[in-house]
C-alpha cells in the first residue's frame, strides 16, 4: 500500500508577485526575506474607506516600509509599546496632531512609555484603571480612549479572543463608572469608548458587540467624539476560505455610530483599528531553503 502524506496548501503569490520576481529578489538579498506586495496592500486599504479613521496596529508587522506606505495612504497607527512608538515617528508619523495619528493601547505604562506618550502628548487607548492613576499626574489634559470588555469576547481561536472573563485586556464592563470617574479626578480629556473583542470575524456577534457599545454609552452619559471598533479582521490563508465582507462589517458599526449619534444629539465618528487584514494577505515569506526541506 503506498504511504500518503499530506500535502500543503500552495496559495497563489499576491498582487504582482511572480515567481520569477521572487527569485530574483532572492537572488539580490539572500534569505531568510519577507516580501510584500504594495498593491495588496493599498487595496486592502480601499475596502476600508468607508470607515471615518481606519488604524493600523503595527503589532501585525511593524515594518519601517509598511509604516511609510501606509502613512502614505493616510492609514494612522496603533502602538503597543514605546518601541512601536518611536517606530512609527522614524516613518513619519506626527504625534499630537488633531486626526491623533498615534494612539498608543496597552493595559499598563512601563516608565519609558509613560515618559514618551506625555511627553508627545500622544492618546492612550486605556486597558485598566491603573494607566488612568499614572497618566492623570504625569500628563494633566492628556486625551484618553477607555477601551471596555463588555464581558464577552470572540475569536478564531481561544488565544485571539480578547474580551470575555478570561481576557486580561480591557476595563471590565461593570467597573466602567469607576474609569470615568478617575477621568475626571485627573482631569483627563475623554475622546471615546473603544471595544475589541478578539480575531475574525462572526456578524451575529459583532451585532452583541455594537449592542454592547449603544448600551455603555446610554448607560453613562457621557459625550463622545468617536467610537472605535478595534478587532483583527480575519483573511483566507487557503484558496477556498470566506473573505470578509468589509462593506457588511462597516454597516454593522454604522447602525451603531447613527443610534450613538441621535442620542447624543450630534454625529459621531467611526474608526476601525484592524491588524493583519491589511498587511498580511501581501507578505511572501522565502525562508532559508537547503536542499529539498524548508526551514521556516
Amino acid at each position: 500500500m503506498s504511504e500518503r502524506h499530506n500535502q500543503p496548501t500552495i496559495k497563489p503569490l499576491p498582487g504582482s508577485l511572480s515567481g520569477t520576481r521572487v527569485a530574483g529578489i532572492v537572488d539580490r538579498v539572500g534569505t531568510p526575506v519577507w516580501i510584500y506586495d504594495a498593491g495588496t496592500i493599498r487595496a486592502q486599504v480601499d475596502q476600508l474607506r468607508n470607515f471615518d479613521v481606519i488604524r493600523y496596529a503595527q503589532k501585525a508587522g511593524s515594518n519601517i516600509h509598511i509604516l511609510r506606505l501606509m502613512q502614505e495612504l493616510g492609514v494612522l497607527v496603533d502602538a503597543v509599546s514605546a518601541g512601536e512608538v518611536l517606530r512609527a515617528l522614524t516613518a513619519g508619523y506626527t504625534p499630537g496632531t488633531a486626526e491623533e495619528q498615534i494612539i498608543f493601547t496597552a493595559d499598563l505604562l512601563d516608565r519609558e512609555a509613560l515618559k514618551l506618550v506625555a511627553e508627545r502628548r500622544i492618546p492612550v487607548n486605556v486597558g485598566s484603571p491603573q494607566m488612568l492613576e499614572q497618566l492623570g499626574p504625569a500628563s494633566p489634559g492628556h486625551a484618553v480612549w477607555l477601551r471596555i470588555n463588555p464581558g464577552f469576547g470572540h475569536g478564531h481561536s481561544r488565544k485571539t479572543n480578547t474580551g470575555g472573563d478570561h481576557s486580561k485586556h480591557g476595563i471590565w464592563h461593570e467597573h466602567l463608572a469607576k474609569s470615568l470617574d478617575l477621568v475626571d479626578r485627573h482631569g483627563l480629556k475623554l475622546v471615546g469608548f473603544h471595544m475589541h473583542i478578539g480575531s475574525g470575524v462572526d456578524y451575529s456577534h459583532l451585532e452583541q458587540v455594537c449592542d454592547a457599545m449603544v448600551q455603555q454609552v446610554k448607560r453613562h452619559g457621557r459625550d463622545l467624539e468617536a467610537i472605535s471598533a478595534g478587532g483583527g479582521l480575519s483573511i483566507p490563508y487557503a484558496p477556498d476560505d470566506p473573505t470578509v465582507d468589509t462593506e457588511r462589517y462597516f454597516n454593522v458599526w454604522d447602525a451603531a455610530r447613527r443610534e450613538i449619534s441621535d442620542h447624543l444629539g450630534h454625529s459621531r465618528a467611526v474608526r476601525s483599528a484592524c491588524c493583519r487584514n491589511m498587511g498580511e494577505q501581501a507578505g511572501c515569506p522565502q525562508p532559508l531553503f537547503a536542499g529539498r526541506r524548508w526551514f521556516q
